[in-house]
């Protein structure tokens, strides 16, 4: 691995995180092999091992696929499975892949790996064109909230690098996604993930394309925007008490800044007693800042001796995000028991946990034709519905669209502590 950082830039370094999504044999795998091999982020052992393993396959070339298809099932059967996290680094920025599965038996699985992405890669075969696991995987990356896409037309090699093919599929995507997020950012882009064109280094074999590589939009988009910077909003989720000589009366709030900014003097409002105070510090490993916005962790210290604990919520007194017992939500389910209505479960927000219960499924989602089944409903693992919950005690939180964090939610099952089920508020 060639690329070196002092560890203080690594730190500072912006952080991007990117999912991929695709249908079987889109190269989704290879695709992420290639950006890790181009940008020269794969360790020697690493390479020597997915090299042995391309022979023992009796590949002709270096199997890229295999740098991220790490399950053994992955390998013998040629699929993505599970999840794939991958890291590394540019002198630009960091990143976090989450290569996920195109199956539609794994949508829970793509939810998981996609819900605190800000990029979303999407993958279309230049052969097949816009399908109807393009229609699912963008509609889903839409669900999620997912800022910017990424539509990358794969395998142009096989279609001879032609321009039209390119902008065919373009505009069929295009049409697509006008249906469903008309305000979206997205960028297209023609590669070959197996030869490498356009993934790190320009091609050329398409001189014709003018939007960059892969590596350089991935490296540009801005992102500086994704989080909610006009609501205050301060999740707390451990408090800090040393009783040490030294920090004696010191009680910080610790959490991570879900949205807004917040600065040493400003009025804020404790979530749910109402109480009301004043920041005095904004505490860190490195010291004290005069400012803190989404997403940084931080501990604040306010100018009153106040009870909170873990599951408040801290916000600026002139916004304070809705309340409310009942919720309407959209849900994908990931248990294979079905969703049991009026079943009780345990709801976490944040950092605070409630119980409830549900009381209607309004709707079960057909994603690959956006139809909304509303009779004989049955929620089966990895289907997507509209559900109404009520809980035992009032939930502070905005809604999805304007905030990813204060705007989502997970469902437990109380007999078995197993997730099974993973919500954005509407």
């Amino acid at each position: 691995m060639e690329q070196k950082f002092s560890n203080k830039a690594y730190l500072n370094m912006e952080l991007l995180r990117f999912t991929t999504a695709g249908s079987v044999d889109d190269g989704k795998s290879t695709l992420i092999g290639r950006l890790l091999y181009d940008s020269k982020s794969i360790f020697e052992d690493q390479l020597d091992a997915v090299k042995r393993a391309s022979i023992q396959k009796g590949s002709g070339h270096l199997n890229l696929a295999l740098f991220t298809d790490g399950l053994r099932a992955e390998r013998e059967q040629g699929i993505t499975i599970d999840v794939a996290y991958r890291y590394f680094a540019t002198p630009n920025r960091k990143f976090i892949i989450a290569d996920t599965p195109g199956h539609i038996q794994y949508t829970r699985n793509m939810v998981t790996g996609a819900s605190t992405a800000n990029a979303a890669i999407l993958l279309i075969d230049a052969r097949n064109g816009v399908i109807e696991q393009t229609h699912r995987h963008a509609f889903i990356a839409s669900l999620l909230g997912i800022p910017h896409i990424i539509v990358c037309i794969n395998k142009m090699d096989l279609m001879d690098y032609r321009q039209d093919v390119f902008d065919r599929i373009s505009g069929d995507f295009r049409a697509f996604a006008n249906r469903i997020f008309p305000d979206k950012d997205i960028r297209f882009i023609p590669i070959s993930a197996l030869h490498g064109d356009n993934v790190v280094k320009p091609s050329e074999n398409m001189a014709w394309n003018h939007s960059g590589t892969l590596l350089h939009i991935l490296e540009t988009i801005p992102i500086d925007q994704d989080h909610d910077l006009q609501h205050p909003r301060f999740p707390v989720q451990y408090v800090i008490r040393p009783e040490s000589d030294e920090f004696h009366d010191y009680r910080g709030y610790a959490g991570r800044v879900a949205g807004g900014f917040f600065h040493p003097g400003d009025e804020i409002l404790i979530l749910p007693s109402r109480i009301t105070s004043h920041i005095a510090t904004i505490d860190t490993f490195d010291g004290p800042l005069a400012e803190t916005w989404a997403p940084m962790s931080v501990t604040l210290t306010l100018s009153d001796d106040v009870d909170i604990s873990r599951g408040d919520m801290i916000v600026s007194p002139s916004d304070i995000p809705s309340e409310s017992n009942d919720l309407e939500t959209m849900i994908c389910w990931m248990n294979p028991k079905p969703l049991q209505v009026k079943g009780r479960y345990t709801l976490k927000h944040t950092t605070r946990d409630v119980r409830c219960i549900i009381e209607n499924v309004d709707y079960v989602l057909n994603i690959s034709s956006l139809e909304q089944i509303t009779t004989n409903i049955t929620v089966n693992m990895n289907d997507i519905a509209r559900i109404r919950l009520r809980t035992t005690q009032p939930l502070f939180f905005d809604p999805y669209s304007q905030n990813r964090i204060t705007g989502s939610i997970i469902l437990i099952d109380e007999s078995t502590n197993e997730t099974v089920a993973a919500g954005m508020i509407v």
